[in-house]
């Protein structure tokens, strides 16, 4: 029997500052798949170290377009892409993001997720909870984005889901039911598109996020949204920043149970030895999307 205690369950709410309510227009990102197809070659074919021609020509291309297509996606070239992937890489990320976390929890860095952002941590009732989204109106949309397509779920409080397509979209559409069973989905692409924009084009603009969960899963999402872009953590490290080191598997269990991706950003979480491990989003997507950031760091 659940109790009537706020802290049992939630809903969460993070606003942004912005002025831009502009329709978005994202391109398909035919890039990133061709990246997301060498990536897989290459850990597939790891002991090897395939040349940049040899993966080339599995994806279909040749070795300047392939080249091209890493400079134009990611910013660096497929080596130095690589090197962001590498255990060393990640050591090294992981033995200075205590200081990383420190600048960016004091708000000193604009890259941080909660740079400028207003929390408001709202429970819902045990009821709500328990009735899992009736008479809950959820509209959805599918978009493309700078890392394939992904599916957006808003209600009226805001932003209540967001995962990339992995298989296709009726796929995705079922995890989203299963995430909400007893709401009501609606495809509505036009009230999605002001999100899809703000989150994946860096628009400035408010946006809410309506999360639904234990207390326990609002420390380890709240942990997460410390960690700075190009930054990593590990389970354990979770672990002791909600004062709870030995729930482990805890941690884990809700790192994968994170319904809004990327913007709450579990991809940032590997073991402690450094490798990257699995992802709910897609097994390539994660190492994509560190790479992606390590990349985009080294710019600045």
């Amino acid at each position: 029997m659940q109790k009537n205690n706020k802290n049992e369950t939630f809903s969460r709410i993070l606003e942004v500052e912005s002025t831009s309510h502009q329709e978005a227009i994202i391109q398909p990102s035919a890039d990133y798949y061709r990246v997301e197809k060498a990536l897989q070659y290459i850990y597939q074919n790891m002991k090897s170290q395939p040349s940049l021609r040899e993966i080339a020509k599995h994806i279909g291309i040749n070795e300047y377009d392939l080249q091209k297509t890493f400079k134009r996606w990611a910013g660096v070239s497929p080596k130095k892409f690589l090197e962001y992937l590498t255990l060393e890489h990640a050591k090294r990320v992981l033995e200075s993001s205590s200081i990383e976390e420190a600048t960016y929890s004091a708000g000193l860095s604009s890259t941080s997720r909660l740079h400028d952002l207003f929390i408001n941590i709202e429970a819902v009732t045990p009821a709500e909870y328990k009735n899992l989204g009736k008479n809950l109106n959820i509209k959805y949309g599918f978009h493309q984005t700078h890392f394939g397509e992904a599916l957006i779920a808003i209600t009226n409080k805001g932003v209540c889901y967001l995962n990339f397509v992995i298989d296709n979209n009726k796929t995705a559409l079922d995890k989203l039911g299963k995430t909400w069973p007893n709401a009501t989905l609606i495809d509505d692409l036009n009230s999605t598109i002001p999100f899809a924009h703000q989150i994946f084009e860096n628009k400035s603009g408010k946006i809410n996020l309506f999360l639904k969960g234990t207390n326990f899963q609002l420390k380890v999402w709240k942990a997460l949204l410390e960690i700075p872009e190009g930054g990593l953590s590990t389970y354990q490290r979770i672990a002791k920043d909600i004062k709870n080191p030995k729930a482990l598997r805890a941690v884990g269990t809700a790192i994968g149970h994170n319904p809004i991706a990327y913007v709450i950003p579990c991809h940032r979480v590997i073991n402690s030895i450094g490798k990257i491990g699995n992802y709910s989003a897609g097994l390539y997507r994660k190492p994509a999307l560190l790479g992606y950031e390590s990349a985009k760091s080294s710019w600045t």
